[in-house]
């Protein structure tokens, strides 16, 4: 298959999935031994490569074992073949582990980069580790990573615990994820910062005076934080206050910027 273009492997696969839910069902108890050979005679090499990559898409390697296997009871001779239906081990714990050298991993800044704002990008889990490692110390957690590459909940967890299990495996120490210490502020840094932002500073720029975070600055400003505190606080903009400034930007008010030129143009002629 590795000589195959993309396409033409996205479509052998698609061919084999109809066969793979045939072998799905005859070995659920809809056939036998000679049905899933009689199937299996009728493919070639490539094809049967294919089958088994599309079977092994079909499992869920997060499942308990017993629920993967559950449909399976005892053997001819009356022994349990497979785990109860209580075993909480998954399939993935199943897989043999496989030794991976993780000394020299070269990290891709650019596909790190891109990783974080958003973009599609393919990464190895040298890239990944780096940019969760950069997502937390921008106070990011592996949800808020999820729903940033819009992937299901815990995606981001098992990818770095998968990373965790291969670094223990080879006897290296897994760097921290822990988010940084929250720092604490002074009563005279807290003033200093509402009146900054009274002043029309931007959270960023206080943030860096500060060497701290954006999203901290906008909750000391506001007063979520150090409410005990003085110093102006940010007021939050109202409902009606965002729409005017749409209806301003947009041209749908009297007052606006369009309205004001169509004005001006008018009194002109």
């Amino acid at each position: 298959m590795s000589a195959m273009t993309v396409e033409q492997r996205g479509d052998l696969a698609e061919t084999m999935l109809p066969v793979a839910a045939n072998l799905a069902v005859l070995v659920h108890g809809d056939g036998g031994p000679e049905d899933v050979a009689q199937v299996l005679a009728g493919l070639d090499e490539t094809q049967k490569n294919a089958l088994i990559v599309v079977l092994a898409g079909l499992v869920d390697p997060e499942q308990p074992v017993g629920k993967a296997l559950g449909w399976l009871d005892f053997n001819e001779h009356g022994c349990v073949v497979v785990p109860s239906w209580s075993e909480e081990a998954s399939v993935r714990d199943l897989a043999p582990e496989v030794e991976v050298e993780t000394d020299d991993e070269y990290v891709d800044q650019n596909a790190v980069d891109r990783f974080i704002k958003g973009f599609r990008v393919e990464v190895t889990d040298a890239d990944f580790l780096a940019a969760v490692q950069q997502c937390v110390a921008l106070e990011m957690t592996l949800a808020d990573v999820d729903r940033l590459r819009r992937w299901p909940a815990k995606t981001a967890e098992k990818w770095v615990n998968r990373i965790r299990k291969r670094y223990q495996r080879s006897g290296r120490v897994f760097p921290s994820l822990a988010p940084p210490t929250a720092r604490v502020f002074t009563e005279q840094e807290v003033i200093a910062m509402r009146e900054r932002a009274a002043e029309g500073a931007t959270d960023l720029e206080i943030a860096m005076s500060f060497d701290t975070f954006a999203n901290t600055v906008g909750a000391i400003v506001r007063g979520v934080r150090y409410r005990q505190f003085g110093g102006p606080l940010r007021k939050a903009r109202s409902v009606e206050g965002v729409s005017a400034s749409r209806q301003f930007m947009c041209g749908h008010a009297d007052n606006s910027r369009e309205g004001t030129r169509h004005h001006q143009l008018g009194t002109a002629a």
